[in-house]
């Protein structure tokens, strides 16, 4: 090996680069064991697979959704919608499947109640008895009459009706509430495999019977799911996708090996300091992995084009390298400081796991920067590196662009501000939308399955109220209960609404019962004495664990109305809330006047808040990047100008996006601080590569730009199509 000892008129980093290359084997060696002792923290990492993870403590509708389980019951489900191959669902057979599926669900692990068209507690009255039973039992032994008299009355049931049963009864459902002690982050996933277990039972037992499940613990399952899904996939196209692209611009295969050893060293480092650092996998962090290959990329690329053109115009192999470092130090520590800032403004985000995801990137981002300008250098020397030599004189295709940059800048500047302009203007029309089941692609079995419960029977779309009802044992007053009832009627009347469960509608039920089921007295009870006394007789007559207390809270002072809607967009859900507090507002005593709260709710207003947090993110974002900028660059003229290039795309972007699409959800809406990271690193590189010209070369200003062009210009090409094709990907 040559004497690689730097000229003693080296500069500071020119004697870093020339030390990483003399003790190379060392750096290696210690690099190993960083990353094999970083890596080890991977086993701390537990993935969290609940949606409460997406909301912070203080969002004001996780409190009110919080608030209204402490007063009822803190519960979970699992919704198995069954369907005959007969269609109809009321048939013996079928029905048998129905009851047997009721049981079995009764010992799922942490299961607490069991709803369905079979066990729903049927009341009739003999004279002065309130009796209630199972609707339906041993149904192969029911009459044609029986069967027909259960099919009447769980149509007409305001709580079975589109929510257990369709309108043309053939199809109905099997809800198994659940309520976990939450000792154990595995809870979510044991309830869901048991489910799919007894899935599968049904199936083996009854032929012909479809079964698809749905809820809350199905959807926190699948979000684990798909993540998992997504990084055994996506991380092996990814490294195919790294591969053939750095063969293919790169054209050495010392450098495609190089850079995927650093990218694989970053990643298994990155997650390893994220489980050290206590930070948990959710959906959005399992998209870190996949970011951070992407992002490490490109400090090495810059580093190794650099030192290839350096090879290819006579060189040596340790000269080349120890340029390439003294060219690049800055600008890569620069984009690594800038890209560090924009996922750091993540911090912003209302969303905690968005939070998480911009910590483990800047990590990741960090940990490549320190593997590129050390492990990267070391190891490159010891690889046997070819190139073909290149005259100092060749015109390349990036000194012809220049020219013609240069040549038509006017027209390019202002056809640029026209383009510019012309998506800019259309941002506004953006709408903050989502729909949040659609999180999940169709292939996943949750999506589909949700769907096809969606479209038949209420799903797991719901907007809950605790209504009070001023004083303790109020809602037995009738006043009470047609104020409660009215806003049930008013709720069944509007667009999307699919049903509604109030206990008003079981005190007319009961009143209908207490008066030889006289259609005509399916009313309010006149007194609260009257009402009191129906309840308490109701109450006493309920098996366990088909009480009131879901409904009811403790002191009677108020009671849980539950609406269900269909698919609706989050703007569309917001939309319905409002409509129903003016309704509330304008039709019911003030102490009625409560604010909704659900999941539904929770997700309606998360992106809108996220939004919000994440403006000033961003703008903190543009004020560090620019002072990193202007005090790296020693120049506010320049700190000024890096600015045009960093907005501009986040412009344009969202200006397409609003074109193509309109809707920004809940990830989007962390995307300008995120971007803003991004693609600052051409603007670095660019700027740095014509200052450089400027002052040390003494060029003119059109020169700086060919000089730049000529230097970084592969370099831009190849880590913006490596983030191209990452990105893709990823999506």
């Amino acid at each position: 090996m040559k004497n690689t000892t730097a000229k003693p008129s080296a500069t500071p980093v020119e004697q870093f680069a020339d030390w990483t290359i003399r003790h190379r084997w060392g750096i290696l060696l210690l690099t190993l064991i960083f990353t094999l002792v970083a890596g080890y923290g991977a086993r701390n990492i537990e993935f969290l697979n609940n949606y409460r993870i997406f909301f912070s403590e203080d969002n004001p509708q996780l409190q009110a959704f919080d608030e209204l389980q402490q007063v009822y019951t803190k519960d979970d489900a699992v919704l198995f919608t069954l369907t005959p191959a007969s269609r109809n669902a009321f048939d013996p057979q079928f029905l048998e499947a129905v009851e047997w599926t009721t049981a079995e669900a009764w010992k799922l692990p942490f299961v607490t109640r069991v709803d369905s068209i079979t066990n729903f507690q049927n009341s009739v009255a003999e004279e002065d008895d309130l009796y209630v039973d199972d609707l339906i039992t041993d149904p192969q032994g029911l009459s044609e009459a029986s069967l027909a008299s259960a099919k009447k009355t769980a149509l007409s049931e305001p709580l079975l009706a589109n929510r257990l049963i369709t309108e043309k009864a053939y199809v109905t459902g099997v809800n198994a509430t659940m309520t976990f002690p939450e000792k154990d982050i595995t809870e979510g996933t044991v309830a869901a495999e048991a489910a799919r277990d007894l899935e599968n039972r049904i199936k083996r037992e009854f032929s012909g019977v479809d079964v698809h499940l749905t809820g809350m613990v199905m959807m926190n399952n699948a979000f684990s799911e798909s993540s998992m899904i997504d990084m055994q996939t996506i991380i092996p196209l990814m490294y195919l996708g790294i591969i053939i692209t750095m063969i293919v611009l790169l054209r050495s295969y010392s450098s495609t090996i190089s850079v995927l050893t650093v990218i694989v060293f970053t990643t298994i480092a990155s997650m390893g300091l994220m489980g050290w650092f206590g930070i948990d996998m959710s959906p959005p962090v399992s998209t870190a992995p996949t970011m951070i290959m992407t992002l490490a990329i490109a400090d090495s690329i810059h580093i190794l084009v650099t030192f290839l053109r350096e090879m290819r115009l006579g060189q040596s192999k340790q000269q080349a390298l120890i340029e390439s470092i003294r060219v690049n130090f800055t600008p890569v520590f620069l984009t690594s400081i800038t890209t560090c800032i924009g996922f750091l403004s993540m911090n912003f985000s209302d969303a905690p796991p968005f939070r998480d995801l911009g910590n483990v990137v800047a990590i990741g981002v960090m940990v490549a920067w320190v593997l590129s300008i050390v492990f990267l250098p070391a190891l490159i020397s010891i690889l046997p590196v070819r190139v073909k030599p290149l005259s100092t004189d060749q015109t390349t295709v990036y000194d012809r662009l220049a020219d013609m940059i240069i040549s038509a800048r006017k027209p390019l500047l202002w056809g640029s501000v026209a383009v510019i302009a012309g998506l800019g203007i259309f941002i506004p029309r953006i709408e903050l939308n989502d729909q949040w089941v659609n999180y999940f692609e169709e292939s996943i079995e949750f999506r589909t399955d949700t769907d096809y419960t969606m479209e038949h029977l209420a799903g797991i779309y719901t907007i809950e109220y605790s209504i009070p009802a001023g004083e303790s044992g109020g809602i037995n007053n009738p006043e009470y209960l047609k104020n409660l009832d009215a806003f049930s009627t008013w709720y069944r009347s509007q667009p999307g609404v699919k049903q509604v469960v109030t206990i008003s509608d079981t005190f007319k039920r009961l009143n209908k019962n207490m008066h030889a089921d006289n259609p005509e007295f399916y009313q309010i009870p006149e007194s609260r004495e009257l009402a009191a006394q129906y309840l308490l007789l109701y109450e006493m007559s309920l098996p366990y664990g088909l009480d009131l207390n879901n409904t009811i809270n403790v002191d009677k002072s108020a009671t849980r109305l539950i609406v269900s809607v269909e698919n609706l967009t989050t703007r569309e859900i917001r939309d319905v809330i409002e409509n129903g507090a003016n309704w509330l507002r304008t039709n019911t005593p003030e102490y009625m006047h409560v604010t909704a709260a659900s999941p539904s709710v929770m997700f309606a207003y998360i992106s809108e808040r996220n939004i919000k947090s994440m403006i000033g993110g961003t703008l903190m974002a543009i004020v560090l990047i620019s002072v990193v900028l202007t005090l790296a660059l020693r120049s506010y003229r320049y700190g000024a100008i890096s600015l045009l290039p960093n907005l501009i795309p986040a412009i344009m972007g969202f200006g397409a996006w609003s074109l193509l699409e309109g809707i920004m959800g809940l990830s989007l809406s962390v995307v300008t601080g995120m971007t803003l990271g991004i693609v600052v690193d051409d603007t670095v590189h660019f700027l740095t590569k014509y200052i450089r010209a400027r002052r040390e070369k003494d060029m003119s200003a059109e020169d700086a730009v060919r000089y730049a062009f000529h230097s970084v210009g592969r370099a831009l090409v190849v880590t913006t199509i490596i983030l191209v094709v990452g990105f893709s990907i990823l999506s």
